[in-house]
This record gives structure tokens, sequence and C-alpha cells, in this order.
């Protein structure tokens, strides 16, 4: 029996859903420009569609109308990066805590633990939340390359899961 390349079926890739990436920070041109694509190609390889990158100021209002369209919007997933810690202008998390109907806080302490793990001290002292706001999962991340791939490493198989029985419950 010979094999026939013609008769085998492609593959569709399988689409995790569609996300949104969103840096916060006051050095918008430093950050977004390295941050910005880092987090796009780790969501990518994760089997996201990411709709944009979206860069604003550590300002309650702008992080606040960026999270709150990306939920308006239909995204399964957003990423915050930026704005976690512990100086004055770190207001991420009181924003993201705003807009959520249901936190989830094993995820975010999973992503402190495994930053511990990999040594991003960023990660460890984040005040960072995950949590669903509609049917979009809500994630902060620390700014910090480091914590950045760890985080995602730990996130996104955990996001897909929720997303998946969060458009399961929509078809219902």
């Amino acid at each position: 029996m010979d094999f026939d390349p013609a008769a085998v079926e492609p593959v569709e890739p399988q689409i995790a859903g569609r996300a949104m990436v969103v840096v916060v920070t006051d050095r918008l041109n430093e950050r977004e420009d390295s941050i910005g694509p880092l987090v796009t190609e780790l969501l990518e390889e994760e089997g996201f569609l990411v709709g944009g990158v979206v860069g604003v100021a550590a300002d309650e209002a702008e992080v606040r109308k960026a999270l709150e369209t990306a939920v308006v919007g239909g995204f399964d997933f957003v990423v915050t990066v930026g704005g976690t810690g512990v100086g004055p202008r770190d207001i991420t998390p009181e924003v993201t805590e705003e807009i959520l109907d249901q936190r989830l806080p094993g995820i975010a302490e999973a992503i402190r633990s495994s930053g511990l793990t990999a040594g991003a001290v960023d990660s460890i002292v984040s005040r960072g939340y995950v949590g669903v706001s509609g049917s979009t999962v809500v994630a902060n991340l620390a700014p910090s390359r480091a914590a950045i791939r760890d985080g995602m490493a730990t996130l996104c198989p955990l996001v897909s899961y929720v997303v998946a029985q969060l458009s399961a419950f929509d078809e219902l």
C-alpha cells in the first residue's frame, strides 16, 4: 500500500480563544516595544489569536478603559503586564479587582509559586489577580521577562481550561 500525501486531510489548528495584551507603564515606549511582542508570541504558541496590544499609562481610568474594552469586545482572555508591585503607581490589581465578577485565586497563587521557583522576584511580590469578568478571563502579570515567561507557562493551560468552561456555558 502506497502512501498518498494528497489523501491526508490537513488538520486545522485549534484556536484557544481571542486574546488582548494590555501593557501598563509610565515608560510606554520602552516597555511596549519589548513586552507586547513577547506576550503575543507566548499567547500564539498556546493557540490564542491575539487581537491587539494596547499600551496605557499607570492611571486608573486608562487601565479600566482598556480592560472594559476587552471585556465588551468579547475577548476570551486579557493579559495585563505591569503595575502589580508595591509602588505608588502600581494600581493594576485594584482596577482589575473592581471589574471582576469572579476571582480565581488559585491561578494567581500558582503564578506566584511558580515565580518563586523560577527566581522571578517581581512575580513573587506581585499583587496581581486572575479572574473572570463577563466571559473574559483577566490576568495580571509582573513586567520582567522572567516573570512573563514563567507566568505565561503557568497561566495559559489553566486559562485554556477556564475559557473552555465559559464557552460550554455560553452554548447552553
